[in-house]
C-alpha cells in the first residue's frame, strides 16, 4: 500500500495550449504544481512524472482508427475535411495544436499508471486527468481521449473489482457513461448543471442501471452540495462497497467559472474529498473542467492539501502569492478585475444558501432507484 499520496504531473501542461482563443488556454496543472511546491506540500518523493500512453494502450477504450488519426493530426499539424467530419478533430472545441496527441496521451498515461500504483491501496492525485467527454471513435468537448474510462479499466486490471466513479464537474460525463453503460461492476454518480452542454445526463437516464445522474439548477450552492453529498453520494457509495473510488473533481462548478452558472465555493470540493477518503482502499482523484486560472489552481491545490492532511493557510506567504499574481486571464471581466483574496488565500468564502425543493425531490428519486 502507498505510504503517502502521490501526485502525478508533467511539464507538458506548462508548455502546451489549445490556442489563444480556447477556454483551455489558461495554465492549470502547472499552477497546481507550482503552488503546491511553494507551500511545501509537494516534495520530490511524492511527485511522479506522468508517462505518455502508447497508442496500443489507448485501444482499451478508443478505436485504433481514431488513435491513429489523432497521432497523425499532430504530426501533420492539420486534418482533412474527411478526418474533421469523422473524428471531430480540427474543430473549435478540439483544435489542431502542437501537442494534441502527446498532451492527452500524457494524461492517459498518468491515470493508467495510477491504477497500477494503487494495486495494493492508497491515494493518487492526477490533476491532468478528468477528460470525461472523449468518445471511443472521436474527440468531444475539449477531450481527445477519455482518461477516466482508461483509469477505471486500469484499476480493474490491477485488482479492483467494483469501482465507483463520482463526477462533480459542471458538465455531464457522457463519455464515461458510454464506456460503462450496463456494467454492474462500475457505478457512476454525476452531479452536473441541467440544460448545459452536452445536454445528456437527465434524471431519468440510468445507463442500464449503472448511472445515477443528478442534474442541478443554476445557482447550486454549498448547502445544496452538502445535502447531495450526505443524502445521495455517500449512501450510494457505501451500499455498493467499492474497492476503488475515482473522483473527477472538475472546478468549473465554482461560481467564478465562465463556462457554467453554478455557485459552489471550493469548500464544497474539499468537503467531497474529505468525505470520500477512507470509503475504499483505493482513491484516485482527477482534475477535469475549470477555466478560471485562479479558481482552478486554488481549488486543486486545496484538494492536494486535503489528501495530505494539510489545512489551507489563512494567509499565504510571498512565494505562493507570487505564483497567483503571475497568472492572467484576458478576455474575461473577472480576469480584468480579480479580487485581492484570490492572491492571498486558497480558501473561498463559503457560499451557503437555501436547499431548493427540486433538489430534494431529485435526490429522493435517485435514492428510490438504488
Amino acid at each position: 500500500m502507498l505510504q503517502r499520496p502521490l501526485f502525478i504531473g508533467s511539464e507538458i501542461y506548462r508548455s502546451s495550449s489549445y490556442g489563444g482563443a480556447h477556454p483551455l488556454r489558461v495554465p492549470r496543472v502547472s499552477t497546481v504544481m507550482d503552488l503546491s511546491r511553494a507551500l511545501g506540500w509537494l516534495p520530490d518523493a511524492q511527485y511522479v512524472t506522468s508517462p505518455r500512453a502508447k497508442p496500443k494502450a489507448l485501444w482499451a477504450f478508443h478505436t485504433p482508427e481514431y488513435v491513429s488519426a489523432l497521432a497523425r493530426a499532430e504530426r501533420r499539424g492539420d486534418v482533412s475535411a474527411a478526418e474533421r467530419s469523422q473524428f471531430h478533430l480540427g474543430t473549435h472545441s478540439n483544435p489542431v495544436f502542437g501537442e494534441m496527441f502527446r498532451r492527452p496521451a500524457t494524461g492517459a498515461g498518468g491515470v493508467m499508471l495510477a491504477g497500477e500504483l494503487l494495486a495494493h491501496g492508497g491515494i493518487v492525485h492526477v490533476p491532468g486527468g478528468g477528460t470525461h467527454h472523449g468518445m471511443p471513435d472521436r474527440a468531444n468537448g475539449f477531450c481527445y481521449l477519455n482518461d477516466p474510462v482508461l483509469a477505471i479499466k486500469s484499476l480493474q486490471h490491477h485488482g479492483a473489482g467494483r469501482v465507483v466513479y463520482v463526477d462533480i464537474d459542471a458538465h455531464h460525463p457522457d463519455g464515461v457513461e458510454v464506456g460503462f453503460r450496463g456494467d454492474p461492476l462500475v457505478r457512476m454518480i454525476s452531479v452536473h448543471e441541467e440544460k448545459r452542454w452536452p445536454f445528456t445526463g437527465a434524471l431519468e437516464e440510468a445507463a442500464g442501471g449503472s448511472a445515477f445522474n443528478l442534474p442541478v439548477p443554476r445557482g447550486f450552492n454549498d448547502s445544496e452540495m452538502r445535502m447531495v453529498l450526505h443524502e445521495l453520494i455517500l449512501p450510494l457509495i457505501e451500499y455498493f462497497a467499492p474497492e476503488a473510488i475515482v473522483l473527477q473533481c472538475g472546478s468549473d462548478a465554482i461560481e467564478e467559472d465562465p463556462l457554467s452558472r453554478l455557485s459552489l465555493s471550493n469548500n464544497a470540493h474539499v468537503e467531497v474529498v474529505h468525505a470520500l477518503m477512507g470509503l475504499a482502499p483505493r482513491l484516485l482523484v482527477l482534475g477535469g473542467g475549470g477555466y478560471n486560472p485562479w479558481s482552478v489552481g486554488r481549488c486543486w491545490t486545496r484538494v492536494w492539501g486535503v489528501l495530505n492532511g494539510f489545512d489551507a493557510p489563512e494567509f499565504m506567504d510571498a512565494k505562493p502569492e507570487r505564483v497567483l499574481r503571475g497568472l492572467s486571464f484576458e478576455g474575461n471581466s473577472r480576469g480584468r478585475n480579480p479580487p485581492e483574496h484570490w492572491f492571498r488565500t486558497l480558501a473561498d468564502q463559503p457560499n451557503e444558501g437555501p436547499v431548493r425543493n427540486e433538489i430534494r425531490t431529485r435526490i429522493e428519486v435517485l435514492r428510490a432507484r438504488s
